[in-house]
C-alpha cells in the first residue's frame, strides 16, 4: 500500500488525470468547433490517460479519499451530480415519451434521497478511491484501448460525415461523449465508495444513450431509448442493493462488502441484485437487445461499448464481488447463467451474415464465459476471467475498427460482400484475419483463457458441456469469416490500400498489442494476475520460462509462439511465390462463356457462378432461437434472484 507522502501526491495527480481530465477535455471538445483543435484535444487527452495508467503500475495498491474542493466535500459534489443525472434521464423519458424510463428514473431518485437523507449517518465516511491489480488492469484497458479507439474515430468521423453529406458537423457532441465515457469508466473502477460507483454507473448509461442516438434518425432514437430503459433497470436494481447493504452492514465500502461472505440475508439479496445490474450492463440475455441496437451508431461507438467501456462494467462488478459470493448458491447460478449465455450467443452468431452482428453476439458470448468463470469462483476460473477480459478488450476493439474501415470502403458490413477482400484491401483484410486468428488459435490469449476456463469447469458437468459446445460454435463462425476474406485467388504485387495515418496507427497498435500480450501471458500472469488473486485465492499456475503449468496440464506459450512465428515466415514466402502465379478461372463443366465466372445453364440462359456460406438460419436463426433463449435466461435470472431470498 502506498504510504509515502510524496507517492500519495503523485497518485492523486494521476487519478485526477484519469478521471477529472477527461471530463474537462470533453467540455473543451464540445465548446471548441475547430476540427484541428478538437483532434489535438483528443490525441493529448488519450496520450495523457495512457501515460498516467502506465505510471500507476509501480504504485499499486493504493487508497485515499480526495480532499474537499472549495470547502465542499467530494461526496456532496457527487451526490448533487447524481441527482442532476437522474433528473436528466427523467427529462429524456418525457422527451421520448417512455413511461418505463420515467418510472425507473423516479424510482431511483426517491431511493437515492432515502439513502442519502434518511439512512446514511452524517458521520459515515467511506474510503473513496481504491486501486489493486484488478482495478489497474481495468484502468489500463480503459485508458489505452479506449484512447486508441477515440484516436481512430478522428479520421473515421470525418469520412462518416462526408458520406452523409452533413451540412453541420456533429463531431463536437460525438467526441464530448466519447471522452466523457473514458473518464466515467476510470471513475467507476477506481471507486470504493458504492455511491461514487453508482454515479459513474449511471454516467455510462447516459453516455451510451447519447452515442447510440448520435445520428438522430428514428431508428437511432428508438434503439437509444431501448438502451436507456434497459440500463436504467440495472440502475434501479443497483440502488435497491445499496439500500439493502447499508441496512445490513451500516457501510457502503466496496472492500468491506468484498470481504464479507454472507450465507443469507439482505446482503446476499443485494449481491444478487448487483449481479442483475451487471448482466444488464453486459447485455446478457434477455437484455441483449440494447447492444444489438447500438450497431446503428458509428463503428467507433460499437468498438468502445464492446471492448473497453460499457459492457466491461458488468464483468468488472461481478469479478470484484466474486470473493463475497464464494461457496453460495448465488455463485453457482452465476456460473450456470454465464455458461448458458456463452453457448446461446455463439449459436446466434453462427446464423448471422452481418459482420457487426457477429461481433455483437461474439461479445455477449465472451462476456457470458467471463461470468461463468466468476461464478465458478475458484483460482483457475478467476485467472481465466481476468485473461479473457484483457484479450477480449484488445482483439474485439481491433475487429470492430477493421469492420468500420472495411464498411467505409465497400459500403457494406455483410460478410458475403467481403468475399475476396484481400484482393482490394490486402492490409486491412490481413489485419482482420489476424484478429480472428487471435480469437480462436494458439498461442494467443483468448484460447489460453478458454483452456483455463475449461479446466476450472471440469467438475461442473453442465457448465463444461456448455463451454465445450459454445467453443466449437465459436470456431465455426470465426473460421468462416476469415476464409471468406481470403477466398479469392491472389497474384501480382502486394499493394496496400490507402488509409489515414491515424487509422493505420490504431489498427497496427491493437494488432501488435494482442500479439505481444499473448507472448507475455506467463509474465502477465505472474506480475499482474497473481497479485489480483492474493488475499482471496491461491494462485493455481506455475510459470517456467514462458510455460504455464498446473496439475491439469501445460500451456507452452513460448514454444507455440515460436511455431506461430515460423508459420508467419512461411506465409510471407508463400505470398511472394503467389505473386508470380497466373490466375485461372474455375472450371464450370465446359459450359463457361468468355466472360469469367459465367456459364450456360438450363434453357441456354447465362448464369453467373457465385459462392456463398451456409448460415444455417433454419437452425441458428434469430427468429427461431431468440424467444426460447430469452425465456431460458429469464428462468435462470429468476432462480438467481429468488435463490438469494
Amino acid at each position: 500500500m502506498v504510504t509515502n507522502e510524496w507517492n500519495i501526491v503523485i497518485v492523486e495527480e494521476l487519478v485526477f488525470v484519469l478521471i477529472v481530465l477527461p471530463f474537462l477535455a470533453a467540455i473543451c471538445s464540445y465548446l471548441i468547433r475547430s476540427g484541428a483543435v478538437r483532434s489535438f484535444i483528443v490525441l493529448a487527452t488519450g496520450s495523457l490517460m495512457a501515460a498516467s495508467a502506465l505510471l500507476l503500475i509501480p504504485r499499486v495498491p493504493f487508497a485515499f479519499s480526495p480532499k474537499a474542493l472549495f470547502g465542499v466535500g467530494v461526496h456532496d459534489i457527487i451526490l448533487a451530480a447524481d441527482f442532476f443525472l437522474l433528473f436528466l434521464i427523467l427529462y429524456f423519458g418525457f422527451k421520448h415519451h417512455s413511461l418505463v424510463i420515467k418510472i425507473l428514473a423516479l424510482f431511483q431518485i426517491v431511493l437515492m434521497a432515502y439513502l442519502e437523507f434518511f439512512l446514511i449517518r452524517d458521520d459515515a465516511a467511506f474510503l473513496t478511491i481504491y486501486c489493486d491489480n484488478l482495478t489497474l488492469i481495468m484502468v489500463l484497458i480503459i485508458s489505452i484501448v479506449g484512447s486508441i479507439i477515440c484516436v481512430q474515430a478522428i479520421p473515421y468521423m470525418k469520412n462518416y460525415e462526408e458520406h452523409l453529406d452533413l451540412k453541420k458537423s456533429r463531431q463536437h457532441r460525438f467526441f464530448f461523449v466519447m471522452i466523457l465515457f473514458l473518464g466515467a469508466m476510470n471513475g467507476l473502477v477506481l471507486s470504493n465508495d458504492m455511491v461514487f460507483f453508482y454515479f459513474f454507473f449511471e454516467v455510462t448509461t447516459l453516455c451510451s444513450f447519447l452515442l447510440i442516438a448520435h445520428d438522430g434518425t428514428e431508428t437511432a432514437i428508438k434503439n437509444a431509448v431501448r438502451a436507456l430503459w434497459m440500463n436504467s433497470l440495472g440502475g434501479a436494481a443497483f440502488i435497491v442493493a445499496l439500500v439493502l447493504i447499508y441496512k445490513e452492514m451500516g457501510a457502503l465500502d466496496m472492500q468491506r462488502i468484498v470481504h464479507t461472505s454472507p450465507a443469507a440475508g439482505l446482503c446476499l439479496l443485494a449481491l444478487a441484485l448487483l449481479c442483475f445490474a451487471a448482466f444488464t450492463k453486459a447485455a446478457q440475455f434477455p437484455f441483449q437487445g440494447w447492444l444489438l441496437g447500438a450497431m446503428v451508431a458509428p463503428t467507433p461507438v460499437s468498438a468502445l461499448l464492446h471492448s473497453s467501456t460499457m459492457v466491461k462494467v458488468g464483468v468488472y462488478l461481478v469479478l470484484r464481488l466474486a470473493p463475497a459470493m464464494n461457496g453460495t448458491f448465488l455463485s453457482q447460478c452465476v456460473a450456470l447463467f454465464g455458461g448458458f449465455t456463452f453457448l446461446a450467443a455463439a449459436a446466434l452468431a453462427v446464423g448471422q451474415s452481418n459482420g457487426k452482428k457477429v461481433l455483437a453476439y461474439s461479445t455477449i458470448s465472451n462476456l457470458g464465459l467471463i461470468f461463468a468463470c466468476a461464478g465458478l469462483n475458484i483460482p483457475e476460473a478467476i485467472t481465466a476471467a481476468i485473461l479473457l477480459v484483457i484479450f477480449h478488450a484488445v482483439i474485439k476493439a481491433l475487429l470492430f475498427l477493421c469492420v468500420g474501415t472495411i464498411e467505409q470502403h465497400i459500403e457494406s458490413r455483410d460478410i458475403e460482400d467481403m468475399r475476396g477482400l484481400y484482393a482490394q484491401m490486402p492490409l486491412t483484410a490481413l489485419t482482420t484475419v489476424m484478429g480472428v486468428i487471435m480469437m480462436i488459435m494458439p498461442p494467443f490469449g483468448v484460447l489460453l483463457g478458454k483452456w483455463m476456463a475449461m479446466e476450472a469447469a471440469a467438475r461442473n458437468l453442465y457448465v463444461i458441456i456448455m463451454i465445450a459446445l459454445g467453443s466449437a460454435l465459436t470456431v465455426m463462425y470465426w473460421a468462416r469469416w476469415a476464409g471468406t476474406l481470403m477466398s479469392d485467388p491472389f497474384a501480382g504485387r502486394f499493394r496496400p490500400e490507402r488509409q489515414p495515418l491515424l487509422t493505420w496507427a490504431a489498427l497496427a497498435s491493437l494488432c501488435a498489442g494482442g500479439g505481444v500480450l499473448s507472448i507475455a501471458a506467463p509474465w502477465l500472469y505472474s506480475r499482474m494476475i497473481i497479485p489480483a488473486l492474493n488475499g482471496n485465492y491461491v494462485p493455481p499456475y506455475t510459470v517456467h520460462v514462458g510455460i504455464l503449468e498446473n496439475s491439469f496440464g501445460v500451456f507452452p506459450v513460448l514454444p507455440l509462439c515460436l511455431v506461430a512465428a515460423l508459420g508467419f515466415v512461411i506465409s510471407i514466402w508463400a505470398v511472394r511465390r503467389a505473386a508470380r502465379a497466373r490466375i485461372i478461372a474455375p472450371y464450370l463443366s465446359g459450359l463457361q462463356t468468355a466472360e469469367p465466372g459465367v456459364f450456360r445453364g438450363p434453357m441456354n440462359r447465362l448464369v453467373k457462378a457465385e459462392a456463398r456460406n451456409y448460415y444455417l438460419s433454419s437452425i441458428f436463426g434469430e427468429e427461431r432461437l431468440t424467444t426460447w433463449i430469452n425465456l431460458g435466461a429469464a428462468v435462470l435470472l429468476t432462480l438467481l434472484v429468488g435463490g438469494a431470498l
